[in-house]
């Protein structure tokens, strides 16, 4: 199953837009796709439910980890990658 951990350091974390746009994308893709936050106690989450995503409190400076499996799971990874390293598309942090 393949995985990344990744900070994400958008000053909004993983809350509002940025979130929206991590599930928009998640849902582009076939295979299952979880996100956790490292160093919590609260269970994965659905990429592709806003509400699950949302309900993680990932904030700016948290790590995640994402795992996705089935079709197109390292191409889904990659994608997600690019979106929280260019900091959702924003060029401040």
């Amino acid at each position: 199953m393949p995985s990344l951990q990744i900070i994400v350091n958008h000053s909004a974390g993983l809350h509002a837009r940025p979130a929206a746009q991590f599930v928009k994308l998640a849902n582009t893709f076939p295979c299952t796709i979880t996100v956790r936050k490292l160093n919590s106690d609260i269970p994965p989450a659905n990429a592709k439910s806003p509400l699950s995503v949302l309900t993680l409190g990932v904030n700016q400076g948290d790590q995640i980890e994402i795992l996705t499996e089935g079709e197109q799971a390292e191409e889904a990874l990659a994608a997600l990658r690019q979106l929280i390293e260019s900091n959702f598309g924003e060029n401040h942090p």
